[in-house]
């Protein structure tokens, strides 16, 4: 195994690790460069499952003997020992989860291929907000999805505080950036698809209601934080579906409300 201890925050071997806090730097350097970043030995043994590689782990010393096995596995990968405040230095906040990896990115999926025999699919228009994106993988994984699109501006499934809120569930659950919004809706209805947005319309149908059909295909689209879906998606879907409100409220988060629609809409045969 390759261990090295760090001495100076400006150590150009642990580049990819520098300023984690910077959100915008990061989901513009992380997917030109091929590589995201796993926070937490949770995390990390995750990623390690699904078939990831790693290029270096980035740790403070007390944490070497709790994962002492992934080092095994990884003689050749270099892990990167630092002081708490030295790593702290390095990446702008406080590491209290263990370990870290840099991990490659993983080649594109073709999206026919992605989506060969899923019968439930989210899309996911233009969220960025990391935490959402990573709730809504983390009840994806829970509630049987099989894919998840996401549109050309949306957040990073792959940034670092969504793995973290989906607490690795980015890894279980398949998917794909698209390319052409909201053209690529039409590859889904090619393929059987039904393709419903979840977004209060006055034409839209309760939830139950689209549930009591049991489309043998269906794709849900959620839309953006506050402005919510685009005209030109609406134009371009099959129908609108709602979560009927009580007292007053107006709407969930899209994150609840992705829970409570996967529910509903799951397979019943």
């Amino acid at each position: 195994m390759t261990f090295h201890r760090l001495d100076s925050a400006d150590d150009p071997r642990v580049s990819d690790y520098t300023q984690l806090t910077d959100v915008h730097l990061r989901k513009l350097r992380e997917p030109a460069e091929g590589m995201y970043i796993a926070e937490s030995s949770r995390v990390l043994r995750r990623a390690l499952a699904a078939g990831h590689q790693p290029r270096s782990f980035f740790l403070a010393e007390k944490w070497l003997e709790d994962l002492s096995d992934i080092f095994a596995q990884y003689p050749d990968v270099p892990v990167y020992i630092g002081s708490a405040a030295l790593l702290e230095e390095i990446t702008g906040f406080h590491l209290h989860r263990g370990a870290m990896a840099a991990m490659q990115r993983p080649e594109p999926v073709p999206l026919t291929g992605l989506l060969a025999g899923a019968r439930r699919v989210a899309v996911l228009e233009d969220i960025v907000d990391h935490t959402n994106v990573g709730a809504i993988f983390r009840s994806a994984a829970a509630l049987g999805i099989d894919a998840v699109l996401v549109s050309p501006r949306c957040g990073d499934p792959l940034y670092r505080r969504s793995v973290r809120v989906s607490m690795g569930t980015v890894f279980q659950v398949p998917w794909a950036r698209l390319e052409d919004w909201p053209g690529d809706l039409e590859v889904l209805r090619g393929l059987g698809f039904t393709v419903a947005a979840l977004e209060l319309t006055d034409d839209a149908v309760d939830l139950d209601a689209l549930a009591a059909r049991q489309p043998e295909k269906l794709a849900l689209v959620l839309g953006t934080e506050g402005a919510g879906m685009s005209a030109g998606t609406l134009a371009a879907v099959d129908l609108a579906v709602k979560i009927p409100m009580r007292a007053g409220v107006d709407s969930l988060n899209v994150a609840a409300a992705s829970a409570v629609a996967f529910w509903e809409l799951r397979p019943r045969n």
